[in-house]
Order: C-alpha cells, then structure tokens, then sequence
C-alpha cells in the first residue's frame, strides 16, 4: 500500500478547499432557477464527494424560500443575495442541520428579504468567510503535517505493511475527532448565543 506524506498532501490539494466562488464571480444581474443551478453547479461541483452527487437542487432552493432561509424570488428570478445565501448554506450544511444554519443567520440577517436591517451584510459575512477559509486552508497543510509526523512516530514499531494501514486509519480518526471536535463547539455556541434570540 505505501503512504507517504507527500501522497497525502496531494490528497489535501485535491480538496481543492482553496477553491471558491469570489464575490466579483457572483452574476450582478438575476438568474432564474435553470441559470442559478448551472452556476451552482458550475462553481461547486468539484466539492461533490461523487460526480452523481448533486451540490443543489431545485427542490432544495424551493424548500429553502418557503422555510425563510433564503428570500423569495423576484419573479420567479434570484439575485445575488440569493447565491451568496445559497453558497453559505451549501458550506454549513455539510457541518450543521438546517434548524441551526436558520437560527444563526436569524439575527444577524432579521429580514432576509432586505439587506437594510442586516447587523453584518451578507456580502460582508462571505467575504470574511472567504478570507478565513484561505487562512484555514493555508494552516491546514501544516497542522495536517504535524499530526501525520506524530502518527508515523506512534506507528514506527509495526511492520511496514502494517504501518502504512495503522498510518491511514489514524489520520483518518484523527481528522474525524477533529472535526467532531469543532462541531461540538459550533453547535454549543449556536445553543448558547443564537437559539431563542
């Protein structure tokens, strides 16, 4: 089998969590559903775990308008607070439940059919979404390194078949605790500051 870090860290690359819709790529003029989920699509089907999968469906978008995650359309047409809403909840939900993304934005949107009570707007929170994601990404090289290096000394005395499978399925817990670890702590903090505000 054979890992090396370098193979992993290809695999982290091929994540491409480097990449992601700009503000400047959004359309500044208003889709309808048929050129909103070509978009969508366009810009985040590399993010699919399969290419059977579908990032966004019209069903989706349709359930999202009638629950208040995202606002109506405008003659049956969406803007672009309409996709930077879409993009944020597509990203989310592969963390947290619907339930939680609704009460997050909830106050700090109020009325998501207008930007003029935002506390923070909404091209505001993408940006800065997109400029921690960067960081994150940058980071994440490093600290995945760190952990492969504390893992492959915690391996040295297995065989080297052995080692290699050992090697793999702790990265893999690794990361999962990880991650479970900043859901834990999202979800608390949602519980804490966002639910019945």
């Amino acid at each position: 089998m054979g890992v090396n870090k370098d193979d992993l860290l290809t695999l982290v690359e091929e994540l491409s969590l480097s990449d992601h819709v700009k503000l400047s790529d959004i359309p500044n003029i208003d889709l309808y559903m048929d050129q909103l989920l070509t978009f969508l699509d366009d810009n985040l089907a590399h993010l699919a775990r399969n290419e059977k999968d579908k990032i966004i469906t019209k069903t989706m978008i349709n359930n999202y308008a009638k629950d208040g995650m995202i606002a109506a359309p405008v003659n049956k047409k969406y803007n672009s607070r309409h996709v930077i809403m879409l993009i944020l909840t597509y990203y989310l939900k592969q963390i947290l439940p619907l339930t939680d993304i609704k009460a997050l934005f909830a106050p700090i949107l109020n009325n998501i059919n207008t930007d003029e009570d935002d506390i923070i707007l909404l091209e505001d929170i993408y940006a800065t979404f997109l400029k921690i994601r960067k960081i994150e990404f940058e980071d994440f090289s490093d600290v995945f390194t760190e952990k492969f290096d504390l893992i492959r000394e915690q391996t040295s005395n297995l065989e080297k078949d052995n080692q290699d499978l050992a090697e793999i399925f702790l990265t893999i817990i690794t990361l999962a605790a990880q991650a479970g670890a900043q859901k834990r702590l999202a979800e608390k903090m949602i519980d804490k500051y966002f639910k019945d505000a």
